[in-house]
């Protein structure tokens, strides 16, 4: 059997160790031990350690971050570190008493409190022992959710809700796992792509494709919804677009590229010349998601 060893993604390395331009829009990625900066005005954070000069130097490889004087590297591969008020799709693993053990790519399994979802058809009332018995109705071992971060625990958990119409069980689509770092956070997280297909970018790196959820504009919907296990039926063409927005984002990931929704649909629209199996070639990897970067620093 033929065996052939890629060498990584090239990047744009800093031979001379010069410092770089970090006032611009553009995003940096540096390597271990790559100077960011030498002007003395800013401040080390996270990710970065001083020669005792005034020079800062990156201490892992990652895309620098500044806000105002400070500056910090955040890591390209690393587990997901949650803010309050971030969007994460997570899977159930585990049913314990009054709540939910769910797998949001950090390094502790957040907490879904019974008290923290929604009953079916919005009814606003405490949780009692009959609705603990159900909870498996709700949610079960192994099924997809998406839902914001409410809380931070004293051992380091996160606390999760879905107390919104738009937090439901996720049905009818694909996962892709991207490194979190790559996601960016935009003014909604909830997508429509002109091709009818629909995303949730989980600020922890999980990103769900699926088709379009029907309509849900209040809390007085039907709670089916929310929590119903079955799949809808999902045409050949529509497996084919879910199967095709899910190749571009694995090929922005592959070339470390952030992922938000306007770059995914110029990658995808880069990518209709070519069949979907084809989108999993490295040359046609490199080529949609060239012209995905171009159109984005012409638009």
């Amino acid at each position: 059997m033929e065996l052939t060893i890629l060498s990584p993604v090239p990047t744009n390395v800093n031979t001379k160790n010069e410092p770089m331009q970090i006032d611009g829009e553009e995003v940096h990625l540096v390597n271990t031990g790559e100077t960011i900066t030498k002007d003395t005005q800013f401040m080390r954070g996270h990710g970065t350690y001083g020669d005792g000069e005034g020079t800062i130097i990156s201490s892992v490889p990652g895309a620098v971050e500044r806000v105002n004087k400070l500056i910090s590297v955040k890591p390209l591969k690393t587990r997901y570190i949650a803010q309050i008020g971030d969007i994460v799709v997570g899977r159930i693993t585990e049913v314990m008493t009054k709540r939910w053990k769910v797998d949001t790519n950090s390094t502790q399994d957040a907490n879904l409190l019974l008290s923290s979802v929604s009953l079916p058809g919005g009814i606003q009332r405490r949780k009692n022992e009959t609705d603990e018995l159900q909870m498996r109705h709700f949610f079960a071992e192994g099924d997809m959710v998406v839902a914001e971060v409410q809380t931070f625990y004293a051992d380091g958990t996160t606390g999760l809700h879905t107390r919104a119409f738009k937090f439901c069980k996720l049905r009818n689509g694909s996962l892709v796992c991207v490194p979190p770092a790559l996601v960016q956070r935009c003014k909604s997280q909830f997508h429509s792509l002109p091709c009818g297909i629909d995303l949730i970018l989980g600020l922890n790196g999980y990103i769900w494709v699926h088709k379009k959820f029907q309509e849900v504009e209040n809390d007085d919907t039907d709670g089916s919804i929310y929590y119903s296990n079955d799949n809808d039926d999902i045409s050949p063409e529509e497996r084919q677009e879910i199967a095709r927005v899910s190749n571009c984002i694995n090929a922005l990931a592959k070339q470390y590229m952030h992922i938000n929704d306007s770059i995914i649909i110029y990658t995808y629209e880069a990518s209709l010349e070519y069949t979907v199996k084809e989108l999993l070639s490295l040359d046609v990897i490199a080529a949609i998601t060239r012209q995905a970067s171009l159109r984005m620093s012409t638009a």
